[in-house]
C-alpha cells in the first residue's frame, strides 16, 4: 500500500524505525539524555501508564458521570482517576453512545473527546478479547495521540478489567505482538501500524464491536483516509462506530455517509469556535527579533509551544532559543520516539518551558496548562490555525494564541481574523524589549 502523498515530507513509521540509530540525538532537543534505555522508549507501547501528563487525585463516588448512565463498576474507575464531572461533550455523547447507535461528533481540540467515546467503549466490553481479536478500536493519526489517549483510558479501564494497549510505529513491533497474543479488549493505534499487523496475520478485527475514528480531520488533512477505509472494510462483524472531529465537511463527510449507519450528530460549538477563553493576538515583528519575542513571552507566559513549519525551522528555533537560556527542545518526526516521548513528558512536568513543534509531531499534545501557542509565521489555513492553537485553552483553562508576522505577512493575518470572525487590525508592532510582552493582556489595554 503506497504512503500518502501528503505524509512524504514526514518519514513514515518504518523509515524512521531504520533511520533512528544512524542519526546521533542532541541532548537538548531530545529533552534529556540521548542514551536512554529501551525501556522509556517502548513502555507506552505495552499500554504501560508512565508517561501521563495530566496527573489527577481520586475523587469520591458516584462522580456527575453517573447521572449520563455510567455503571457504578465504570464510575469508580473514573472516580480512581481523578476526573469528577463531564465537559460538554461528553454529557452530550456518553448517553447517546451508551445506546449502541453511530455517533457522529463535532468539538472542538481540546473538549474532552476522549473520554466522550473511552467512557462508552470500557462500559461496554462484556466479554475478554480473544489472542490477536481486540474487541475494540481507536484509530488515531499520530503516534503521540494514541500515547495520550491510552494514557488517559488505560487507567479508567484497569479498574474496569479492561485492557487497553498503544498500537503505533517507532516503538518495539514485537512487544505489541506479545500485548495482542495475550489478550487485548480495546486498541489505540495509527493506521500504518495496524495495517502492518492485519497483513501478517497479527491482528484480527473479526472480532470487533466498537471503532473510533479521532481526530477525522486530521487524518484526513494527512493523506490516510485510503488506510482507514482499508481497516474499516476489515470490520465485518456488527458494530458500532464512533467518529468524532473538528470539522464534518469534506473528505469526512464521505466517510460519514460510506461507513455510518445513521448517526446521530453532536455538535458543541461551530466550526471555527476556539475552546474556552482563548484569547488572539498578532504581533508584527522583526525576523531577526522573533526568538527573543518568544523567549520574552514564554519567561512570563507560562508552557508555550511554538509551531514552524518545517523540521529544519523546528531545530533552528530551537537551538537559537537554547542559546538564550531557554529551557527548550524541538518536536518533530526525524527523533526518535524515545527521544519525542521524553520531551513531551520533562515539558509536562515543568522541565522544560518551550517546545517548538511541527503540526504532526505536536498533534498528540494533551497538556492542560499550556498557556501559549505561537505561530511562528501565520498558518495559510483558518484550520491549521485551529489545530495548532488547541494546544491551549484546554479544559477550560486560559490561554493565548499569538501569531508572529513580518511586514509582508499581515495580509495573512488579515485572512486569519476574518476566518475566526475576529475585528480585523494589523498586528500590533513590537520590539524584544517591549515590557507588555511579560503580560499579555497590556497589549488590549494600550493598543
Amino acid at each position: 500500500m503506497s504512503e500518502p502523498k501528503s505524509r512524504r515530507r514526514e518519514p513514515n513509521e518504518r523509515r524512521r524505525d531504520a533511520n533512528s540509530s544512524r542519526r546521533p540525538m542532541n541532548p537538548r532537543r531530545s529533552g534529556g539524555s540521548a542514551g536512554g534505555s529501551r525501556d522509556d522508549s517502548t513502555e507506552s507501547a505495552s499500554g504501560n501508564i508512565g508517561s501521563n501528563t495530566n496527573i489527577r487525585e481520586a475523587v469520591s463516588t458516584p462522580t456527575q458521570f453517573a447521572a449520563l448512565g455510567v455503571s457504578s463498576r465504570v464510575d469508580a474507575g473514573l472516580a480512581s482517576a481523578g476526573f469528577a464531572a463531564p465537559f460538554a461533550i461528553q454529557t452530550e455523547a456518553i448517553p447517546v453512545a451508551l445506546t449502541g447507535v453511530d455517533v457522529c461528533g463535532r468539538a472542538r481540540t481540546g473538549s474532552g473527546k476522549t473520554l466522550a467515546f473511552g467512557v462508552p467503549m470500557i462500559e461496554l466490553v462484556t466479554e475478554k478479547a480473544r489472542p490477536n481479536k481486540p474487541r475494540g478500536v481507536v484509530l488515531v493519526p499520530t503516534r503521540e495521540l494514541a500515547v495520550q489517549v491510552t494514557d488517559v483510558l488505560a487507567p479508567i479501564a484497569q479498574h474496569c478489567d479492561v485492557r487497553v494497549v498503544a498500537i503505533y510505529g517507532g516503538a518495539a513491533r514485537d512487544k505489541q505482538v506479545e500485548q495482542l497474543v495475550r489478550g487485548v479488549e480495546i486498541i489505540i493505534a495509527t493506521p500504518l501500524r495496524l495495517i502492518d499487523l492485519m497483513k501478517n496475520g497479527e491482528a484480527d478485527l473479526s472480532d470487533v464491536e466498537m471503532i473510533v475514528l479521532d481526530e477525522a480531520d486530521r487524518m484526513a488533512d494527512e493523506g490516510f483516509m485510503p488506510q482507514v477505509e482499508w481497516v474499516l472494510r476489515h470490520v465485518t462483524k456488527q458494530h458500532q462506530t464512533m467518529l468524532f472531529s473538528a470539522t464534518l465537511d469534506g473528505q469526512v463527510a464521505t466517510l460519514v455517509k460510506r461507513y455510518m449507519k445513521s448517526p446521530q450528530e453532536i455538535s458543541i460549538d461551530a466550526p471555527t469556535d476556539t475552546v474556552g477563553t482563548m484569547r488572539h493576538l498578532f504581533l508584527g515583528v522583526h525576523h531577526m527579533d522573533k526568538n527573543r519575542v518568544i523567549a520574552a513571552m514564554a519567561r512570563a507566559g507560562g508552557q508555550t509551544v511554538v509551531f514552524c513549519d518545517t523540521k529544519r525551522a523546528c531545530d533552528k528555533v530551537s537551538d537559537d532559543l537554547a542559546s538564550l537560556g531557554e529551557k527548550v527542545s524541538a518536536l518533530h518526526g526525524d527523533m526518535a520516539q524515545g527521544a519525542r516521548e521524553r520531551s513531551l513528558r520533562k515539558f509536562a512536568q515543568r522541565e522544560l518551558n518551550i517546545l517548538v513543534c511541527t503540526d504532526v509531531a505536536a498533534r498528540g499534545i494533551d497538556i492542560d496548562d499550556v498557556g501559549i501557542v505561537v505561530h511562528y509565521v501565520p498558518p495559510l489555513e483558518v484550520k491549521t490555525y485551529l489545530h495548532r492553537s488547541g494546544r491551549t485553552a484546554r479544559a477550560g483553562k486560559d490561554g493565548w494564541a499569538v501569531t508572529l508576522a513580518e511586514y509582508n505577512q499581515h495580509t495573512t493575518c488579515r485572512i486569519i481574523q476574518r476566518g475566526l470572525k475576529l475585528e480585523a487590525q494589523a498586528p500590533i508592532e513590537v520590539f524584544s524589549n517591549d515590557k507588555r510582552l511579560a503580560d499579555l493582556g497590556s497589549f488590549f489595554k494600550t493598543s
